[in-house]
Formats: C-alpha cells, sequence, structure tokens
C-alpha cells in the first residue's frame, strides 16, 4: 500500500525569480534525492497542492509531468501519484543538519541531466544482460574461479580482436590486448611500460583532464599541443617538444571538441613517431558513435611502423561501472606488458569479463551499437533544436559529425565556470569548455551530452538552463 500522502513536500519563494513550476520541481526532486521523500510515499494530488499553495493547478501540473518524465514519480491509477518504487535503489538518505555539503561527483550528480561521459543509460538491454550473466554464472566451472591470467580472459582477447578488426581495421592478435579496469588504467599501462619521471608527453589543449591529472601523478611532463580543425597541430609540437616520448591524442573525435584528426596530420604524426622512436596512445574513447559521413578510421589501422598503443573502453558503449577497457599493444612490448601486469595485480573480474565476451561474440554488441547510434541521432537533434527555440540568435552550436556531447558556446551570458555553477543549482550538469585547457584555450562554453535525454524531455531541459543562464 503507498504510503500517506504529507500535507506539502516544498515551500515556494513568490519573491523568487525562478518560475514556480520550476521551484517546485527542484524541491520535490532534491526530496527525493536526499531521502526526505521515500519511493511509495503518496504524492498530494495536483488539486490539493495547488491549494495548499496558493497556485495555478496546471502550474503544479506542469512540474509533476516534469518529474513523472524523468522517473521520480509514477501515476498508480485511482491509487493516486507516487514516489517512483524504481529509485528504491537510487535515492542517497537525507543530510544531517549541519553536515557539510554533498560533494560534486557523488551518485546525486551522477545522473544529472546534461552530464558528460555517461551512455544512454535507460536504452541498456538490461534483461538480455541479466540473461548473459546468469549464463555465465552457471556454467563457470570450479577451475575458472581460481586467479585469472593477468593479461585478461582469452575469450574476452579473442572477441575484441575479431571485433576490432571488422569495426576498426586493425589488425591484431589477441596476444596484443591487455584486458584493464577502464581507460586510466590502459594509460597507466602505457606509461609504465615506455615512460620514465619527467618525461615528456604530447598532449592535446584543450583535452581530456582526467588523463592529463594521470599522467601528472606519474610526475611527467605535459606539453601541450594546440588543438584546431584538423585535430592536433601536429607541427607545433615538432617544433616546440621535439623529444617528446609520447603523444596521447583523441584522433576520431577529439575530446573536448569532437573534431576529426585530418589524413595528412595522421600520416604526419605516425612519420614523427617512428623517425624520433615516439610512440603514441589512441584514445578511441566514442568511435562507433558517428552520425553523418563514413566513421574514422582507427589511427593504429594505418600504423605500419607498429608505434600506436591503441585503448578502448566499454565505459561509453555498455556502462561505466563495469570498469572494463583494453589496450592494443605494439608487438615488441607484449613480454614487458605480461611482466608489468603480473607484477602490478591478478587481473580484471573475470565473471565480467565473460558476459560482456558473450555479448560481443553472439551479435549483442554490433546490434546494440547500431540501436544506440540512431536514437543518439535522434536526441542530438532534439536538444539543439531544444536549445536554439530557447536561446535563439544567444546560442552557438558546435555540431560535429560524431561524438556524445554537445558544445554550446553563450556570448555575453559571461563565463563558462559560472553558467556550469547556475546551471547545477537548476539541477544541471554541464562541464565548462575552459577547465579543459591548460595554455591553448578554445574560447569558453559548456559541454553538454545528450546521450540521457529522451527527444519529448528535451524541450523541458533546454527551459530549464535557459532559466538558469538568464
Amino acid at each position: 500500500m503507498p504510503k500517506p500522502a504529507r500535507s506539502s513536500p516544498v515551500r515556494i519563494d513568490r519573491r523568487s525569480p525562478i518560475a514556480i513550476h520550476q521551484q517546485l520541481y527542484d524541491r520535490i526532486r532534491i526530496a527525493i534525492d536526499e531521502g526526505r521523500m521515500t519511493p511509495g510515499e503518496r504524492m498530494p494530488s495536483t488539486r490539493s497542492l495547488a491549494v495548499q499553495l496558493g497556485v495555478a493547478r496546471g502550474t503544479v501540473d506542469v512540474a509533476y509531468a516534469r518529474l513523472a518524465g524523468e522517473g521520480y514519480i509514477m501515476g498508480r491509477g485511482q491509487g493516486g501519484t507516487i514516489v517512483s518504487l524504481a529509485l528504491r535503489r537510487n535515492i542517497r538518505p537525507a543530510r544531517p543538519a549541519g553536515s557539510p555539503p554533498a560533494i560534486p561527483g557523488a551518485p546525486a550528480e551522477a545522473l544529472l541531466p546534461l552530464r558528460m561521459g555517461l551512455p544512454a543509460l535507460d536504452l541498456f538491454p538490461r534483461k538480455l544482460w541479466a540473461r548473459l550473466a546468469a549464463r555465465e554464472a552457471r556454467t563457470r566451472s570450479e577451475a575458472s574461479l581460481g586467479y585469472p591470467d593477468p593479461m585478461g580472459l582469452p575469450v574476452l582477447r579473442d572477441a575484441i580482436a575479431s571485433y576490432l578488426a571488422i569495426s576498426r581495421g586493425i589488425a591484431c592478435r589477441p596476444e596484443q590486448i591487455v584486458i584493464t579496469n577502464g581507460y586510466q588504467a590502459a594509460l597507466n599501462l602505457a606509461a609504465g611500460i615506455l615512460l620514465a619521471p619527467g618525461d615528456t608527453v604530447w598532449f592535446e589543449d584543450p583535452g581530456y583532464g582526467f588523463a592529463r591529472d594521470a599522467l601528472q601523478s606519474l610526475s611527467m611532463r605535459i606539453a601541450p599541443v594546440p588543438v584546431d580543425e584538423e585535430g592536433l597541430c601536429v607541427a607545433y609540437g615538432q617544433r616546440y617538444f621535439p623529444r617528446a616520448r609520447l603523444a596521447v591524442v583523441t584522433p576520431a573525435h577529439q575530446s573536448p571538441l569532437g573534431v576529426s584528426l585530418s589524413l595528412p596530420r595522421r600520416q604526419t604524426l605516425l612519420a614523427w613517431a617512428a623517425e624520433t622512436d615516439s610512440w603514441i596512445l589512441e584514445d578511441d574513447y566514442d568511435c562507433e558513435f558517428h552520425y553523418s559521413g563514413h566513421k574514422p578510421p582507427a589511427l593504429k589501422s594505418i600504423d605500419g611502423s607498429d608505434r600506436v598503443f591503441y585503448a578502448g573502453s566499454f565505459s561509453k558503449t555498455l556502462f561505466p561501472g563495469l570498469r572494463l577497457g583494453y589496450l592494443v599493444l605494439p608487438h615488441r612490448f607484449v613480454p614487458a606488458a605480461a611482466k608489468l601486469c603480473r607484477g602490478l595485480h591478478r587481473g580484471a573480474a573475470v565473471f565480467e569479463q565473460g558476459v560482456v565476451a558473450t555479448f560481443i561474440t553472439n551479435g549483442h554488441f554490433a546490434r546494440h551499437l547500431r540501436r544506440m547510434r540512431m536514437h543518439y541521432k535522434a536526441r542530438r537533434q532534439a536538444l539543439a533544436d531544444a536549445l536554439i527555440a530557447q536561446f535563439g540568435e544567444g546560442i552557438q552550436l558546435s555540431l560535429q559529425p560524431g561524438g556524445l556531447h554537445i558544445l554550446a558556446r553563450f556570448p555575453g551570458h559571461g563565463g563558462d565556470a559560472a553558467l556550469a555553477e547556475r546551471a547545477l543549482r537548476h539541477g544541471l550538469r554541464p562541464s565548462p569548455l575552459s577547465a579543459q585547457s591548460i595554455k591553448h584555450g578554445a574560447g569558453e562554453g559548456l559541454l553538454m551530452s545528450f546521450t540521457n535525454i529522451p527527444e519529448k524531455t528535451a524541450p523541458d531541459i533546454a527551459a530549464r538552463l535557459h532559466s538558469a543562464l538568464g
């Protein structure tokens, strides 16, 4: 039975410039997130809440519709409206009075709209995954429950080698593949094989901040190389940092600008590595999600001198909580990688590796990617259209042929860090572009993921952003 409704879960401030329906939405959502309203608790009817607050019933209807569309509340027919039961595992307990504020990036913020780095979690085939996981649990032999191969489960390495040959044109043997705990572990492994503290690393500027932080934590010298419409400015790196040991690049869809590394620059980069005995780490994090024209080839696919370490991850194609990625090694480094892996760890979780291997070999992975491309293309267009409808000439959108986010610039609205903070206060989580730069700024703007925004909710998200930015 639903828990009885409270008299009113919210209060409104009539002096606030924020619209009343927005205040209602924000306060109810926060109350649910903090556990002050619990799954199964009955909500006041729209009519009674409107009377209690002295507002129009339609105002309450708008707030409830948004909450229902995002899964916070659900209708139960004659049983009224309740806090969604599906939130039982996701809500956090209420914060005691006087306790410090929530840490940014904690679970309550992890799923906010526009947040970067997440695939469409609402579209993940959970039932299929559950069946494959159950099958994996039933068929695991006693011997397979021991310590795994530190380089990764052989059946998954076989599956990845076949997938890369077909999808990315990369010819590699399973023995060259190491299964890692995500991209950062792949980066750390490559650095452990190649680099010594103080070595110089070319790094795209602006670039992926987590990778930059990881390299700096290993005492590497970061050499910021600017990015333009053709990707990494290789000539700049050759001129100012000729003795770099490694170049870390995102050639398919540059992170965060989304441009693809042009073929002439790919060739120049590979030639530089061969001529200077340097190496390249290719982060191909979202290569599968390209919406117009041909998908950019992998740099590794034209690597005739075997100078490229190729890093892939299942965080964007499946889900980040899986914590599985892989690194394709140049042939000569296979023994060194095997030795380093044995010394660092006993391998990634075998059970999850087995499920992913089955997901790939049974054809589910390819079908999942095709489905995601279709949905992402529609979601991206819906969000872009909604933003233009709200902001008009006050917004400049950068829509590259691929990727999982939109770059939006707001001339005259102030600094992007302040804009991101204002958006967060309205329950949105875009990222400021300027935070990704070291030396060569690419201007200011907001990086906004569209993956978890269904087409029907895009107008509401754009309206909330407009309300936040003013």
